[in-house]
């Protein structure tokens, strides 16, 4: 804490009890003394303990720590499915469910891993995201509490003047500064990282892969359409990203359409930039790999259908095929939309609208009739709802569905893991790109040299990725 050390930003929080305050341990105040700290694992422990966040460091622009950090399975899928906005339009009832245990089960592990529970640490991430709202744009109070997951301004303010002894408009005329610029027609918000960050190779990875229509990545800003589905309920879109380096953050803008989902969003974008890497950890595991580029990380997906059918695309055939593939799979099958963007015209299909196309009209894009084939089983298994692509099911159990679906081999499911089901040690063993940096010619040898980076394979594919590239 003393040391201000980035490297466990998000880590943890220093509640200092004579002024009962919490902050990050970047914050730049005068440091207290060690006889009036108290250190919480979480934010949301700090604020059930009695602390209001800092306004200087902002507790709730910390990068959060990554799931595999987590003790036990449960605890950690609860606390990502709470991130994600489970419990926006459900209860502790309805969260147990999707996880299948009971509520009290799921309380009593969620209490002994989180120490406070799974709706103390919800009301802690709605308050965190509306002060934030409040701190970084100028929405009124109403769309701010909506956005937050409140159902009424009253409630908003009685729980913002209980936790944080300040009311929401008191919050507003603190700011110190104004986010990095993003287009006038978004709403901002700030996402931490740690550093180093490598924002640029990031951002090449993307540019070659991007799904034209949906996505588009150049002159160091990600924009995507975005359609997301909330029980009956769909929300369409678009944002923008930036990176900040001087405030180890990036600029998050998404369109006013967005905001009841905003909570989805923004979890969304964290895992697309892998922004809970903890890049000093995955260093010390690669060695020597990581030092050409330290601040590497995984690239990951905004959304696990999208990729899946993205990484079939991609089955044998150049990355800049696939993505004009993808490209008029999107445009033959997606939904137009209007955007301020005119590279960005169309919401990428989803799985109902594939499942029900004809393996011919597939087909008519460019592909075989096997590489149709396997983009319409896989798409019926998704909307028949007999897969689930998320990164709560078993890794191992998920994977064995997938190649049961025909065409789908060990590269794809290793793929699908590392990109789009956050499994940081997926590794595609099989692919060309990694036996040519390593010299080898047989999986077996490249799987015996990627034991040492267990269980960081997925960074250690990217490096192996990034050393085959030409230099600038």
């Amino acid at each position: 804490m003393l040391s201000r050390d980035r490297r466990f930003d998000g880590r943890f929080f220093v509640g200092v009890k004579s002024t009962r305050i919490y902050c990050r341990p970047v914050c730049t105040v005068r440091p207290p003394l060690k006889k009036n700290c108290r250190f919480f694992l979480y934010a949301a422990a700090a604020e059930i303990s009695g602390f209001r966040p800092c306004l200087r460091c902002r507790p709730e622009l910390a990068p959060g720590a990554a799931a595999v950090d987590a003790t036990a399975r449960l605890s950690s899928s609860a606390l990502r499915l709470i991130d994600e906005g489970a419990m926006a339009e459900g209860n502790i009832s309805d969260l147990a469910d999707e996880l299948g245990v009971t509520s009290r089960h799921l309380r009593r592990v969620f209490k002994k891993e989180v120490g406070i529970s799974p709706i103390e640490f919800w009301q802690t991430r709605r308050l965190l995201l509306a002060k934030g709202m409040m701190t970084d744009t100028q929405l009124p109070a109403t769309r701010v509490a909506e956005a937050s997951g409140f159902k009424s301004l009253r409630r908003f303010n009685a729980a913002f003047k209980s936790r944080y002894r300040l009311s929401p408009t008191q919050v507003r005329a603190s700011r110190r500064r104004a986010l990095a610029e993003n287009s006038k027609e978004l709403v901002p918000f700030c996402l931490g990282y740690r550093p180093p960050f490598d924002w640029g190779s990031l951002m090449h990875f993307l540019s070659r892969r991007m799904i034209p229509g949906c996505e588009s990545a150049a002159g160091g800003v990600y924009r995507r359409t975005i359609c997301l589905k909330r029980k009956e309920e769909r929300f369409t879109g678009w944002l923008e990203v930036r990176n900040v380096p001087e405030t180890n953050s990036l600029a998050v803008g998404i369109s006013e359409s967005l905001l009841p989902v905003c909570f989805v969003v923004l979890e969304k974008v964290k895992y697309l930039f892998d922004l809970q890497a903890d890049p000093a950890e995955i260093n010390v595991a690669l060695g020597d790999l990581s030092k050409p580029y330290p601040g590497l990380r995984v690239p990951g997906s905004f959304d696990p259908f999208e990729m899946a059918i993205r990484a079939i695309l991609g089955q044998q055939i150049s990355v800049a095929g696939a993505s004009t593939l993808a490209g008029r799979l999107a445009s033959k099958f997606g939904q137009a939309i209007s955007t301020p963007y005119a590279e960005l015209t169309t919401l990428f299909p989803t799985a109902d609208v594939i499942a029900n196309a004809t393996t011919p009209a597939l087909a008519s894009i460019g592909l075989t009739r096997g590489r149709a084939g396997t983009i319409s089983a896989l798409a019926k298994a998704v909307a028949e709802d007999r897969l689930h692509l998320h990164w709560s099911e078993q890794i191992g159990a998920l994977g064995n569905q997938l190649r049961a679906l025909p065409g789908i081999g060990e590269w794809t499911v290793q793929y699908l893991a590392m990109r789009a089901l956050r499994w940081p040690d997926a590794f595609p063993a099989g692919d060309l790109g990694l036996k040519k940096a390593l010299g080898e010619t047989h999986v077996a040898n490249v799987l015996k040299r990627a034991e040492a980076w267990r269980p960081w394979r997925a960074y250690a594919a990217i490096h192996l990725w990034k050393s085959l590239e030409k230099p600038v």
